[in-house]
Order: C-alpha cells, then sequence, then structure tokens
C-alpha cells in the first residue's frame, strides 16, 4: 500500500504531462516563428511573431507559465539565435512578453469563457504588455543604456510599427482559443 502511494505521488499525471508539453511546444514556437520573418528586423516588428506564442501559452496554462514563457523566450532566443540582442532589446522584450502573459494568463482565468472576453483580455493585455516595455524603456533611459526615448518613439514602436501584428492577433488568437476550448483533452487547463 506505501509502495503505491509513493508510486502516485511520483508519477505525473496526464495533465501536469501535458502542460509540459505545451509549455515546451509554445517555447519552441517562439524559437522558431520568427523565421519566418527571414531575419529582417523590420518585418519582426511589424508581424511580432513572439507575442502569439506567449498569448496561446498564458491562455491554455495561465498567467505563471505565460509570464514565464514571455520572460524567457527572448532571452534564450538571443543566446541561442543571437536575435534579439540579448542586451538591452532581449530584455526589454522579455519584461514586455511577461507582462503580456500574466495579464492574459490572469484575465482568460477570470472572464466568461466567450470570445468577446477573448478579445477585450487580449486587448487588454495588449495595451498593458506595451505599457510595461515602455516603462522598460524608460529605465534603460534613465540607466543610460540607451541614448534617448520619448512618447513619439513610444507610440511608433509599440503601435504605428507593429499595426499588423495587432491585427494578426486579434484575427488569429481569440478565433484559435475558441476551438481549443471545445477540444476534450484541454479541459484540464486554463482554458
Amino acid at each position: 500500500m506505501r509502495r503505491q502511494v509513493i508510486l502516485m505521488l511520483w508519477l505525473p499525471t496526464c495533465s501536469a504531462v501535458l502542460m509540459r508539453y505545451t509549455l515546451a511546444v509554445c517555447l519552441a514556437l517562439g524559437m522558431v516563428l520568427p523565421f519566418v520573418t527571414g531575419a529582417i528586423p523590420e518585418v519582426g516588428n511589424l508581424i511580432s511573431p513572439m507575442h502569439i506564442p506567449v498569448f496561446i501559452c498564458a491562455a491554455l496554462l495561465g498567467p505563471v507559465s505565460g509570464g514565464i514563457v514571455g520572460a524567457v523566450m527572448p532571452l534564450l532566443r538571443g543566446v541561442i539565435f543571437g536575435s534579439p540582442a540579448f542586451f538591452p532589446r532581449g530584455v526589454n522584450m522579455a519584461v514586455e512578453l511577461c507582462a503580456y502573459g500574466i495579464i492574459f494568463g490572469l484575465l482568460i482565468k477570470y472572464f466568461p469563457k466567450k470570445l468577446p472576453f477573448y478579445y477585450a483580455a487580449l486587448v487588454i493585455a495588449m495595451i498593458g504588455g506595451r505599457l510595461m516595455g515602455g516603462a522598460a524603456k524608460l529605465v534603460l533611459l534613465a540607466s543610460g543604456v540607451i541614448g534617448s526615448y520619448s512618447f513619439e518613439l513610444f507610440i511608433t514602436g509599440y503601435f504605428v510599427e507593429s499595426w499588423l501584428g495587432i491585427i494578426i492577433q486579434l484575427v488569429l488568437i481569440p478565433p484559435l482559443l475558441l476551438t481549443l476550448r471545445r477540444l476534450e483533452f484541454l479541459k484540464g487547463l486554463n482554458l
């Protein structure tokens, strides 16, 4: 009897295994999707390919996992592939993506599980993450790491230059979450 209890505590549950695989897939997607842009920084800024796996991870696994994937992904990608540059761009992106993951994961967890609320959660997370990214840039400016930063650069960098990525995320993520929510094997996750 004691041996069975120890085995039951030691063996991961199906839900725990699913969570680990989901986390790994989201992290891998975040590492690979930027290659779609062909390593052209302007196109990468326009499409924002690393944002999508963070939002998916946060929706499926919650705010902690979404925040961890968001914080780790740009730093790990910077170390392995050299893009984004680890410092200061990678650190700034880590703050922004971590905020996306935490905010979106919390909102998905507590909002009703309906399409309009998925859109509301996504828009709020997009605004919150961009504000945190801007705050991180202000810290880098105050510490002398970057030379200049202004409100115009904030608006241009986070909204004007990334308009296509915002549209892609709004078109793709909420319907995808609604579809994933219908899958039986994902019932134990954050959705």
